[in-house]
């Protein structure tokens, strides 16, 4: 057997090492691999892609929609149906179930595109050095070992050391979550450093925005921090929405009950004397009637109708089961950059020494004094304070702060209508803001002090330097960069410099990203600028503190979310000083409150993490492995997870999660497709009232729940008792309705009057009360003693109306069959109509229609003037007594159709009233009471 032409890279801390070793490790040199072992490796690792994940196939997916034990006693009905020559009743019942099924399928087809997003990122070609040649070749065929070359602009094609780099600047925010881009070394980093922290390499599928590098290649393909990202998806698991859970128990318990008591039904009714297929049909029937064959239906456009709404408040919903789940959100992992914050650097706080320059630092022998800047972001409106006080004009020593801010610098402002934004360096661009909000004229400054030349900032100097024509001709060097570093050339003792120390650790701990200003007159003649220049003699102007701030927008949602017993983590790949900062101003963690960072996570078991995820709001500088980690260890406590993102970090922990939220505008293309919702605002704000919306759908759905399901047990009560009790005359059973005028008041009646249920107002405390737990059963105590008490009357009623009507009719001298056909269609009438009066009452299962505005929900109105009309033409137009064996009604008939329905208004409120003073007397006992009741009712103590 032939050896590997590749060495072993597997284990190796790329970042820890220096370059030759690194070079050494790979079996490689600076001017890189021959093409003849480019080609070994190529055959021996294979490409450098991201493998795509092949998704279902479309029998798969149809399949998925019939596997529901519902759907096979549907279908079971409609074989028996049609073999005992019932063509109509088979051919309507196989319809309904081609209708749920497409619904499922095309809702279905449209999912699944994580995987083949992450593989778009890996980009199309790249250059490489091969025996001492630079060469352009596909990104496809880079293999370890290959050494190559980075320019702004260019994807990196793979996991690389860098071995040179010139200025070099790379946005890493999609694997980091870092807002600013990442400055690069050729330095080796400790081996505990996390991907954000390895500033001596550069990640396959990040960008360049400056600088030159050569890098050597480690890591190809699958092996990538990608590659790793997408094993993660791989593994990450699609959990099943609290619904679907409740549903599928729902549908399996009935499915159950259906069976048993259809086979008595039949059983009795042999007893009775029926014929076999009389005795057969029976069954069918209250098969037929116990299914909710409208629920499917019900349950995906109210879906739809929640979508709708979420996308008017900026939250896109790419799978319909997550509009309720995030009703039942108990928890709320969000990113900062862009989410919470606004993802503009914006300067704070201002810190000068005493003395006026040009007199020079600490001239005075004071500390110096801090001012706090207002105004968020790039709009220019703001202005000084010296302790929450105005300051007014900015005093000289701020001006010439702010002046040299400005002047060394390449951003500048630009405005597009009423919105303000930079080009440029974000950081450069809070400098040029700062100093504009502060009155400042941007414009005018640099004409006043022409740009002569420029050392531009590089990560090897940590600054950057300007050198200007001042007002007079004498020429100035204006410098900022790093605290330590424009110290280390500023003119000033040893104690100033403890002092000015102390002031950057104090800023530093607030969460700001500091840089510290200088000047030095360089003399009439300087005509260009150098590193030589930049050593010593400078004059400290003072510190520019500035942070991304948060969106005050994001402070009230996260107070509302508390509000509604949701608990919001914020996680991200920033400092852990900035994230605590941030989540102090946020009201996510006290003051010195804990935060966690990436690697205290690694060193915890999963038991230890499940304690420590329960107990801590704020994680900082976390890698995709830790924000896959948390969100298992919270659904591990049992809570319902969101998690938002817009990285490709992100991607394993969005899918991971009960709901994945991605940023619609700084989101990657593979968080989007990995998530469930996009919000197309990025602003933690519109989670928050997708949550709203959630719990609106959700309460909704379970009033659609409440109405629906008694008008199933009374159709199924209607059979059973007919088969039980009813005598046999002439020969044929007498049966109050039939299978398919079952199927006409489920589909037609039913969806008719639910749907608009689900344009129901919302309920004044949704966001009052806690989120359901997801063990709760959809089928609360409260929903099911409700579903008997309709049931039984709706039984009654139909029962008694069908046997008045038949008997008066053949007692009047009518055929029986005619009798027989208007006496059943008076029973369907009566049933219709209790309907029409009972979804009145479900418009709140707390208050009374009166309470709620009698004109709230117009679409309650249109429901039932459209199933008015239909039912009149089931009762008078001749088709619909061909297909449902219906017949005219006489206005006595309809009379007493109404007063029967009627009776259910009564019997509701008398209902309402004991569930409601049931639930104030537990209540106030401390007893729990039933979670229906609580949730639906809001009758919890308190509201």
């Amino acid at each position: 057997m032939s050896q590997p032409v590749l060495p072993s890279t597997s284990g190796t801390a790329w970042h820890n090492l220096p370059i030759k070793e690194a070079l050494s490790r790979i079996e490689s040199a600076e001017t890189g691999l021959t093409a003849d072992e480019a080609a070994r490796r190529l055959k021996d690792v294979g490409p450098n892609v991201i493998q795509r994940a092949k998704g279902d196939s479309a029998f798969k997916l149809l399949f998925r929609q019939i596997n529901d034990p519902l759907i096979y006693v549907l279908l079971a009905s409609a074989a028996l149906a049609m073999i005992m020559g019932e063509a109509i009743d088979g051919s309507v019942v196989l319809a309904v179930v081609v209708l749920n099924t497409a619904i499922g399928f095309v809702q279905e087809l449209r999912a699944g595109k994580a995987i083949e997003a992450l593989a778009g990122m890996v980009p199309q070609s790249a250059t490489v050095v091969r025996g001492g040649q630079r060469s352009v070749i596909p990104a496809a065929d880079v293999v370890p070992g290959d050494v190559v070359v980075l320019e702004a602009g260019d994807k990196v094609p793979a996991d690389a050391r860098l071995i040179s780099v010139k200025n070099l600047r790379v946005d890493e925010s999609a694997l980091t979550g870092e807002s600013v881009p990442s400055d690069k070394h050729v330095d080796a980093v400790p081996e505990d450093a996390g991907v954000g922290d390895r500033k001596d390499l550069a990640f396959g599928g990040t960008l360049v925005t400056s600088g030159t590098a050569t890098a050597v290649v480690f890591a190809t393909g699958g092996a990538t921090e990608l590659g790793r990202i997408s094993s993660m998806l791989h593994e990450a698991t699609e959990i099943e929405t609290p619904l679907t859970r409740s549903m599928a128990k729902v549908g399996r318990v009935l499915t159950i009950a259906i069976v048993a008591v259809a086979l008595v039904i039949v059983g009795v009714a042999l007893l009775r004397g029926y014929p076999p297929v009389d005795a057969m049909l029976a069954g069918i029937s209250l098969a037929v009637a116990a299914i909710p064959e409208g629920l499917p239906a019900i349950i995906t456009i109210s879906l739809a109708i929640g979508v709708q709404r979420m996308a008017r408040r900026r939250a896109v919903i790419r799978k319909l089961p997550a509009v309720e789940t995030l009703g039942s959100t108990g928890v709320i992992c969000s990113d900062k950059t862009g989410t919470l914050t606004r993802n503009e650097m914006t300067v704070r706080a201002l810190w000068t020494p005493a003395g006026t320059p040009p007199a020079g630092a600490f001239a005075q022998g004071g500390a110096g004094e801090t001012l706090e800047v207002t105004g968020v972001g790039y709009a220019p409106v703001g202005e000084l304070r010296r302790d929450g006080a105005p300051v007014g004009e900015a005093p000289e020593p701020v001006r010439a702060l702010l002046r040299a801010g400005l002047l060394c610098n390449d951003a500048r402002m630009k405005r597009d209508g009423d919105a303000c934004g930079i080009e440029g360096d974000p950081t450069e661009g809070a400098l040029v803001v700062a100093a504009q909000k502060l009155g400042v004229d941007v414009e005018a400054t640099r004409r006043e002090y022409p740009r002569i030349d420029a050392v531009p900032f590089s990560s090897e100097l940590q600054l950057m330097a300007t050198l200007h024509e001042a007002p007079g001709g004498e020429r100035v060097i204006f410098m900022k960069g790093a605290p330590e570093v424009v110290l280390g050339r500023a003119a000033i003792g040893d104690a100033e410099r403890a002092q000015v120390i102390a002031e950057v650790e104090r800023m530093a701990a607030q969460g700001m990203r500091l840089l510290a200003v200088a000047s030095r007159t360089q003399g009439r003649d300087a005509a260009s600028l150098d590193e030589a220049h930049l050593a010593e003699g400078f004059e400290l102007l003072g510190l520019e503190g500035m942070i991304d701030p948060p969106r005050p927008e994001a402070i009230d949602a996260i107070k509302a979310c508390h509000d509604a017993g949701i608990t919001v983590k914020m996680i991200t790949g920033d400092h852990l000083a900035t994230a605590r900062a941030i989540g102090e101003q946020l009201g996510l963690v006290r003051e010195g409150g804990r935060a966690m960072n990436g690697t205290e996570i690694a060193r915890l078991s999963d038991e230890e993490l499940r304690a420590a995820a329960a107990s801590t709001n704020v994680f900082a500088r976390v890698a995709p492995e830790h924000k896959l980690r948390l969100v298992r260890a919270l659904q591990a406590d049992g809570k319902v997870v969101a998690m938002t993102g817009d990285g490709v970090n992100d991607a394993p922990a969005l899918k991971q999660a009960n709901i994945g939220v991605a940023m619609g505008i700084t989101g990657t293309a593979v968080s989007k497709e990995s998530a469930d919702v996009v919000l197309t605002d990025d602003n933690f704000a519109s989670i928050r009232a997708a949550v709203e919306e959630g719990r609106r759908v959700y309460d909704n759905l379970v009033k659609a729940l409440a109405f629906v399901l008694p008008t199933n047990l009374g159709e199924a009560l209607i059979l059973l008792v007919a088969v039980m009790t009813f005598p046999i005359l002439g020969g044929a059973p007498l049966m109050p309705i039939t299978a398919v005028q079952i199927l006409w008041v489920n589909l037609v009646a039913t969806v008719a009057l639910s749907l608009p249920l689900a344009f129901e107002a919302m309920e004044k405390d949704v966001m009052g009360r806690p989120p359901r737990d997801p063990s709760e059963p959809i089928l609360s105590r409260f929903v099911l003693v409700r579903t008997a008490i309709v049931a039984v009357l709706m039984t009654a009623g139909a029962i008694g109306l069908f046997l008045y009507e038949y008997f008066t009719e053949v007692r009047g001298g009518v055929v029986s069959e005619v009798a027989y056909r208007e006496a059943q269609t008076a029973a369907v009438t009566t049933v219709v109509l209790f309907q029409i009066f009972y979804v009145l009452n479900c418009r709140s299962l707390r208050d009374s229609m009166l309470k709620i505005g009698l004109f709230s929900n117009p679409w309650i109105y249109v429901g039932i003037g459209a199933l008015l009309a239909l039912q009149l033409c089931f009762v008078y137009a001749p088709f619909m007594h061909t297909l449902f064996g219906s017949a005219p009604l006489s206005l006595g008939a309809w009379i007493n159709s109404t007063l029967v329905a009627l009776t259910i208004l009564p019997v509701m409120s008398v209902e309402r009233w004991w569930r409601l003073r049931k639930a104030r007397r537990t209540a106030a006992e401390g007893q729990p009471a039933d979670a229906g009741v609580q949730r639906v009712a809001g009758a919890t103590a308190g509201h």
